[in-house]
């Protein structure tokens, strides 16, 4: 039996004219989850990831904290889902930038709407694939993981892709699955134990390397 670990990119730029990059906290987060994994002696047969920037960003900060220099195998299958296209495909009009709390909670209003839309086939937002398409492009990453590895592997991804995985393993509704989404935190884990047959769920959106006083304002969810 192997262990999968899924994490969630460290804080990227919300609000920000490029959101693909993380932040400078987005930045200590992956770098302090590697050091985690370092102290705790984890190793992994495997690594894949997405191909957005923020990806490969969490994996250079997890690989320099915990001393790895593994070449991640990078999976399109695990790239986020377009959130400014979901949402224009039900309210085209321009949004303010969300700077305020109202505007925030609006934004995400307007986005868990689109999603249930789009997960449920009555909108096809532009640029974006099929909702069935998205979920086998992540259900091809974890079959990948089962048919070839049998220790530790790590997956970088976002937090769609990861709520889908769960949504996946424990058959979630597509409501469940976007409230999954909307809770996973940044640089989360997710741990599934896995066989050749199959993922269970061993743990979900934990933050064991920031389990400590001076890192309380270090969670974030954007």
């Amino acid at each position: 039996m192997g262990t999968l670990y899924l994490v969630r990119h460290g804080q990227a730029s919300f609000g920000a004219a490029d959101y693909d990059n993380l932040s400078a906290l987005g930045q200590r987060q992956s770098l302090r989850l590697g050091e985690y994994f370092g102290a705790k002696g984890l190793q992994f047969d495997a690594v894949l990831t997405g191909t957005l920037k923020r990806h490969a960003q969490t994996w250079a900060g997890i690989a320099q904290g915990a001393g790895l220099s593994l070449e991640p195998l990078q999976w399109p299958g695990l790239n986020e889902y377009d959130s400014e296209a979901v949402i224009k495909a039900i309210h085209p009009m321009p949004l303010a930038k969300p700077d305020t709390p109202e505007l925030y909670r609006h934004h995400f209003r307007l986005l868990r709407d689109g999603l249930t839309q789009w997960m449920n086939g009555v909108v096809s937002p532009q640029g974006m694939p099929s909702y069935d398409d998205f979920v086998h492009g992540i259900n091809s990453a974890l079959e990948h993981v089962r048919k070839h590895h049998t220790g530790n592997v790590l997956i970088v991804s976002s937090g769609g892709p990861i709520a889908t995985a769960v949504g996946h393993v424990l058959g979630t509704s597509p409501e469940t699955t976007i409230e999954l989404n909307m809770r996973i935190r940044n640089s989360a884990v997710t741990e599934f134990a896995f066989t050749p047959k199959r993922h269970t769920l061993m743990t979900y959106n934990t933050l064991p390397h920031l389990d400590a006083p001076e890192y309380a304002d270090w969670v974030t969810f954007a």
